[in-house]
């Protein structure tokens, strides 16, 4: 390529807003548009929610993978956030100029260039690594990625705008419940595009997105496995609590799909009527009480796998509840539902034409 690349910087103003799922839908649809790209993530958060190295690998190493691109096509980070390093930075032991660090990144031949960015405005601004420093380095058109809560997320978009200044700006407003899709894309979008905001997807909520993994809940739990190894697989969308009599556990079961049924260990009458609804993982809390043979049985037989820990109920559901949208996509289901979101509901050409870039295909 004889020109310079453009850049352009996926980030997002919140935490869980679908940015790398949503860089790894977009990606797909650039390669297969045959335009010529390289991705990079100066700024790598260090938090995470899993021990297992394979899932605290940089979300642009994985794009990376997915598409098979080639090592030249992917930048290394710059710089790892972590509690350790942020404490030398304020205490004046880490004098790194990491802006400039950013404009040494070798540049790739390509057409574009784009960075997954942080997953707010400010995080990494310690470092002069924000998203708008970055974008300014480089200068770098912007797509945010925004988790739709209400319409008053408007007023967060033209605020990041106004933080971003004149520079190109597009949005795709994720995880719009189904209900409020038509007014979004009739009230919403129309208005975003009067204020210069090129709207390039409008993505509906997604429960499979935002599941995890029975093998994701056992590895955040430390959970021992009692039956069901070969089904840890299975995606779980929510979690009922067995906590009440026989009768209404059924009821209450049968309310939902795809679930995580916890319980005491000690509450065989629950256990099996978990059992006999459509939940994916039945868990059982309170020191390593061991089911009975009757409850291990019926598990196999119905292919549900049942899982042991040692917390208490409440303290298992919390840490559920907070794994919900946070774990990294990685299950085959996931991304072949994210590829086929992307196809449909993410406007390529217009993001090309914000970037002044032309149609490869």
């Amino acid at each position: 390529m004889s020109n310079p690349p453009k850049y352009l910087i996926v980030g997002s103003i919140e935490p869980c807003s679908g940015k790398t799922s949503s860089l790894l839908g977009l990606a797909r649809q650039l390669r297969q548009r045959g335009l010529e790209f390289a991705i990079g993530q100066p700024l790598v958060p260090a938090v995470s929610l899993s021990d297992s190295p394979e899932l605290n690998e940089a979300e642009v190493d994985f794009v990376a993978q997915q598409l098979q691109l080639s090592g030249d096509r992917v930048q290394a980070p710059v710089l790892t956030l972590s509690p350790d390093r942020l404490a030398k930075r304020l205490q004046g032991r880490d004098t790194t100029d990491y802006t400039q660090q950013v404009r040494d990144l070798p540049s790739p031949d390509v057409e574009l260039v784009v960075w997954e960015g942080p997953t707010s405005l400010s995080e990494g601004r310690s470092f002069g690594l924000a998203l708008p420093q970055m974008a300014e380095l480089v200068d770098a058109g912007v797509l945010l990625v925004i988790r739709y809560h209400s319409m008053l997320t408007i007023d967060r978009v033209l605020s990041a705008k106004a933080q971003l200044g004149d520079r190109p700006l597009g949005v795709i407003l994720n995880n719009v419940p189904l209900g409020e899709l038509d007014e979004v894309q009739s009230r919403v979008q129309p208005f975003l595009e009067e204020s210069g905001i090129t709207v390039v997807g409008v993505l509906p909520h997604s429960a499979l997105l935002r599941s995890v993994s029975v093998e994701d809940v056992v590895r955040n739990l430390k959970a021992e496995v009692l039956c069901g190894k070969e089904r840890l697989d299975l995606m779980i969308e929510s979690i009922q609590i067995g906590a009440m009599s026989v009768n209404s556990a059924v009821k209450y079961f049968q309310q939902s799909l795809n679930t995580a049924i916890v319980t005491g260990g000690d509450r065989t009458d629950i256990q099996l009527a978990a059992l006999e609804t459509a939940t994916h993982c039945l868990i059982l809390t309170g020191h390593h009480l061991t089911p009975s043979d009757l409850v291990l049985n019926r598990a196999e037989e119905v292919e549900i796998p049942v899982i042991s820990v040692e917390r208490d109920t409440l303290t298992t559901v919390e840490i559920l509840d907070a794994m919900f949208g946070r774990t990294p996509v990685r299950e085959p289901m996931k991304l072949d539902y994210i590829y086929q979101m992307a196809q449909e509901h993410l406007n390529v050409e217009r993001l090309l034409q914000m970037l002044e870039l032309g149609n490869p295909g």
